[in-house]
């Protein structure tokens, strides 16, 4: 699994470590993984006793226990439990609820492929000292000659959202109901902003420009003092780049990988802005819901590969890099579609981000599992978040 292989990586001494201040430690995940599939398959579908139902509750909602009392049981009698429930599953008929296609099944294994890519953001931030690894630059991945920026057209049309229910392929609760909207034209970026191109923002003194950011925004930026994207440093005149495994002179090539909050600011001193979630669709996938055939995701890489580097990421209207190296930030604040129904058995999956605090990306990254590049797949994250491998590019109308 690509979760126990991250953990394998690790140091013993990285487990009680909090790389991201916002997330549990690590050691947390070791029993979230398990804890959260039990809940879900043994507890919801089948009605199964608890192995610990402390456990079961600590390890479901990030609660530490307070009493000191260590249960004896052990992740693998969770995971044993759960392997035994899908070897008696029916999903055709089933008595047991949310079993119908293998539901409950697709909740538990994309909430652990979610987390291996969260959890490599965790680890992103760990000392090199903590990480056991070999090099993440590849042959194909390493720094370029920055493709020169350009825009293509695209024309009015329907673009066509989220996904139908009823037809038996899985989706998170946020992903129905499907429903078409018409995009005006535009123009967008056929490239992520590269560093190269934020450098230049940088160095111009983007980040002391008021009117780049929005009040929330500014406020953000005095508070934090932040100057450039995390994953840079700044030694003197020198820029360098913070991969998982090592420090390298900064790939003048590489999209960018920055917040909601800084994206905008770029866009706003282009004049432009980060497109909509309709748009994004628009551009991808036409009218429809396929057109980009493949790109840099599905843990292909530690890193992303130079902008329009891979040929078969290019969409129907010549755009690279929508689905791939590195997730599309957009100006859609994350809000249910209409005909949205909460799963019941984990009514705050979506629900409890309808708080205008959220912004929707589309695509992927290279730590994307394939299952999660899916068209209707929704991510999403608040726009001060700076340790998703989140790219971007622009729109004009």
């Amino acid at each position: 699994m690509q979760t126990d292989r991250l953990f394998e990586m690790l140091d013993p001494r990285a487990i009680h470590e909090r790389p991201i201040p916002e997330r549990h430690r690590i050691v947390f995940y070791l029993g979230h993984f398990e804890a959260f599939d039990w809940n879900m398959v043994g507890q919801t579908s089948f009605g199964a006793r608890s192995f610990n139902s402390e456990f079961d509750r600590v390890f479901a909602f990030g609660i530490d226990p307070i009493d000191g009392q260590l249960p004896q049981d052990r992740p693998e009698d969770w995971r044993q439990a759960v392997d035994e429930y899908l070897e008696k599953a029916s999903f055709a008929q089933s008595d047991e609820p949310f079993m119908e296609n293998g539901q409950i099944f697709h909740v538990v294994i994309e909430h652990r492929l979610m987390h291996a890519e969260t959890l490599s953001y965790m680890f992103h931030w760990l000392p090199y000292h903590l990480k056991r690894g070999a090099t993440d630059i590849d042959a194909i991945n390493k720094d370029g000659e920055p493709r020169e920026p350009r825009m293509a057209d695209i024309p009015a049309g329907q673009a066509t959202l989220g996904q139908a229910a009823g037809e038996g392929s899985f989706g998170w609760d946020n992903e129905f109901e499907s429903h078409r909207v018409f995009v005006p034209e535009f123009s967008i970026d056929v490239f992520n902003v590269t560093n190269k191109q934020f450098l230049e923002f940088v160095q111009a003194g983007g980040y002391q420009q008021r009117s780049f950011w929005s009040d929330e925004d500014w406020q953000w930026l005095q508070t934090s003092g932040t100057r450039h994207p995390k994953f840079w440093i700044q030694r003197g005149d020198h820029w360098f780049y913070r991969t998982m495994f090592d420090e390298i002179p900064l790939p003048m090539s590489w999209p960018v990988y920055v917040s909601h909050a800084e994206a905008a600011a770029y866009a706003r001193q282009a004049g432009k802005s980060l497109p909509t979630e309709a748009q994004y669709h628009r551009a991808a996938f036409g009218s429809g819901d396929t057109g980009v055939q493949d790109g840099n995701f599905d843990f292909r890489s530690w890193t992303p590969r130079p902008v329009g580097s891979m040929p078969e990421s290019r969409s129907a209207f010549g755009v690279f890099d929508l689905v791939g190296n590195g997730w599309e930030w957009t100006s859609t604040t994350f809000a249910p579609f209409p005909g949205f129904r909460p799963f019941p058995f984990y009514p705050g999956y979506s629900a409890d981000f309808f708080d205008g605090r959220h912004f929707v990306l589309k695509g992927a990254s290279p730590r994307t599992a394939a299952l999660l590049a899916r068209p209707s797949f929704r991510n999403w994250f608040q726009p001060h978040y700076p340790n998703v491998y989140a790219a971007f590019r622009c729109v004009k109308k």
